[in-house]
């Protein structure tokens, strides 16, 4: 039985005509909680792109979800990215509308039709981020931790088995990054696998996990030790 989330072999990834990674290797098992670090340029977030398949400039064999993204058809990415949550650094609420209405828009646009199970899914959410009484506020009315957890319940819409998130904690304040690491670690403990790129090594330390360095267009494992 294949146990692997996320699979990178012998991976040349290339943006604009510039080389990122050169002849990189990964696993990520079902249910890990994977930290992707690296100076900024370092290539953590073209790492993330590719795995969603927002980059295709690469060759090796990048596999997620059994999907093998360089054979994957044209029809086939709205499964593979339904199989995703993506949690952005800049939050990307829409911001003409309440957060209700930015969560029922995604579920709209993946394919849900009935309001009363629209209506429960974006509680029940909500529920799981702790923002049960914010639905009716628009984004600017959140504080910068709440609209990352609003984020965070948007990738958790489709019940993803992978949530890959880009900075989650880059734009926060200490406390409110501790909060979201927690809020992400609790969610991981449901056994959904949890890659996050980050340069916060507080947080790191402070919650340990397998942690991948990119550097010099290779990866590396590291230990927390050596942060």
């Amino acid at each position: 039985m294949n146990n692997s989330a996320i699979t990178l072999k012998n991976v040349n990834i290339s943006q604009l005509s510039r080389l990122i990674f050169k002849n990189i290797s990964l696993n990520i098992k079902k249910g890990e909680f994977i930290y992707l670090i690296g100076e900024t340029g370092g290539g953590k977030s073209s790492l993330l792109k590719s795995i969603y398949g927002e980059i295709d400039s690469f060759t090796g064999e990048i596999v997620v979800n059994k999907f093998t993204l360089n054979k994957i058809k044209q029809n086939e990415i709205p499964l593979l990215r339904r199989k995703l949550g993506i949690v952005f650094q800049d939050f990307q609420l829409l911001s003409d509308r309440d957060i209700s209405k930015n969560l029922e828009f995604v579920l709209k646009a993946t394919g849900w039709h009935e309001k009363q199970k629209i209506e429960h899914r974006i509680n029940h959410v909500l529920e799981q981020v702790h923002l049960n009484n914010i639905k009716n506020k628009m984004p600017f009315e959140l504080s910068g931790g709440e609209q990352q957890r609003a984020c965070i319940a948007r990738a958790l819409l489709n019940n993803p088995e992978i949530i890959l998130a880009d900075e989650p904690t880059g734009n926060l304040d200490p406390l409110k990054s501790e909060k979201v690491i927690q809020l992400l670690k609790e969610i991981n403990q449901k056994g959904t696998t949890i890659v996050i790129a980050t340069h916060d090594y507080e947080v790191i330390r402070k919650y340990p996990s397998r942690t991948i360095q990119c550097t010099n267009k290779n990866i590396q494992e590291i230990e927390i030790k050596d942060l």
